[in-house]
Order: structure tokens, then C-alpha cells, then sequence
């Protein structure tokens, strides 16, 4: 078997409220492999955004070893972190966070353009994944033309635009009705196997989850 995308062991995050320590993860081990789409089950407040947040090297102050892509990353200084999360990892949130003031297109072409890439093949790669996404007619919409689910494609199509080795999704459909939700997820799955990509996908939907390649539970901190 080849090298895990990403590899986390004995993963540890506790916060501190007044004079109680809350231990959120209680050291979790992970492997999620290249081209898999995981799905990480817990309810509500079990910890699978602090999970989330640990692996895509959003904020510091976790225990224990992650790699991804073949690189240990939980001690890089703050550039190398910046390094690895642009160059490895996509995400996509249950809130699109689009830039309102630019159109889909373009919303699409910044991550590109930030790493480098030419602004005609940062279009074209954006209009290729905006199109797969159903919204080739829509290239040119700002956030406050389009609908939920739509914007939610473009959210999609960002995060895959600069081919991520691995896709970190939160809740991705959370924040849209079920049939929305269902298309939208259909779609983000396909576009995923498509690009190679892996993913790990926090959800709460046993339903959806079922559609992935394999379930891990968190639960008292642990992965089951």
C-alpha cells in the first residue's frame, strides 16, 4: 500500500475553561490513503471540526504527529504551514465563504493566481470545474446572484482548483436543504474521484457518509 495522504498519531487538542480542562481529542490515529473519500461521523460537539482544524493546520496548540503528503507538518514554522496548506489541501466549509465582491470565475481563479499559476490557465481551469459543477451558464454571477446550492459549487470547485492532494470538508451540504444538499454532494463526490483527490468529510449524515469509501467515528476523543 502506498503512503497515507495524511497520518495523524497520538493527536491531542484541550481547552482550558476557567478552571477545567476540556480534552477534545485524547490522541487520535488517522491514515487516510491517496484517492480516498472518508467520512467522519460524530454528533455535534464531538470534535470533528477541532479534527479538522488540527490536520488542515489552521491554528496551533495540538499534540502529536501530522503528516501530510508525505511531510511532517505539525512543527513547521507558520510559512512552511502556509506552504503546505496551499499546496496540498482544499477545503470546503457548510458556509461557502465566497468573496462577494468577484464573480464565480474569478472567486475560482485567486487560488490559483496566489500560487502562482497564469491568469489564462487560472481561467481556464476555473471554468472547466465551475462547468463539471453545472454552472458553466453561471461563470459570471457574484455570490449575492447565486443560489445556496450554487454557491456552494463554486466553493467546491475552489477548493479543488489548485489540485489538492487532499480535500478537508465541514459539514459541506450542512447548511442546505436535502435535496439541494443531496445534488450538491453528488456532485462534490464525483468531481473529487475525478480530480484523485482524497477527502476527509465531517458530517453528521449517516446517510450521506454511506456514500463514502469508509466511516470513522470520533467519540470521547477517539476515533472508533
Amino acid at each position: 500500500m502506498s503512503e497515507p495522504i495524511l497520518q495523524t498519531r497520538g493527536l491531542k487538542r484541550s481547552f482550558r475553561q476557567g478552571e477545567a480542562v476540556i480534552h477534545v481529542l485524547r490522541g487520535v490515529d488517522l491514515d487516510v490513503q491517496p484517492g480516498e473519500i472518508v467520512a467522519l461521523l460524530g454528533p455535534s460537539g464531538s470534535g470533528k471540526s477541532t479534527l479538522l482544524q488540527a490536520v488542515g493546520l489552521l491554528e496551533g496548540g495540538f499534540e502529536g504527529s501530522i503528516r501530510i503528503a508525505g511531510k511532517e507538518a505539525s512543527q513547521l514554522p507558520s510559512g512552511g504551514r502556509t506552504e503546505v496548506r496551499r499546496d496540498s489541501l482544499g477545503f470546503v466549509y457548510q458556509f461557502h465563504h465566497l468573496l462577494p465582491d468577484f464573480n464565480a470565475i474569478e472567486n475560482v481563479v485567486l487560488p490559483q493566481m496566489i500560487r502562482g499559476a497564469e491568469r489564462a490557465a487560472a481561467d481556464t481551469r476555473a471554468e472547466q470545474l465551475l462547468t463539471a459543477l453545472g454552472l458553466g451558464d453561471r461563470l459570471t454571477h457574484r455570490p449575492n446572484q447565486l443560489s445556496g446550492g450554487e454557491q456552494q459549487r463554486v466553493a467546491v470547485a475552489r477548493a479543488l482548483a489548485n489540485r489538492p492532494a487532499l480535500v478537508l470538508a465541514d459539514e459541506p451540504t450542512g447548511n442546505l436543504d436535502e435535496a439541494t444538499s443531496d445534488r450538491v454532494f453528488d456532485e462534490f463526490l464525483k468531481l473529487v474521484r475525478t480530480e484523485g483527490s482524497a477527502a476527509l468529510v465531517a458530517t453528521h449524515n449517516e446517510r450521506l457518509a454511506a456514500r463514502m469509501d469508509r466511516i470513522v467515528r470520533l467519540h470521547d476523543g477517539h476515533l472508533e
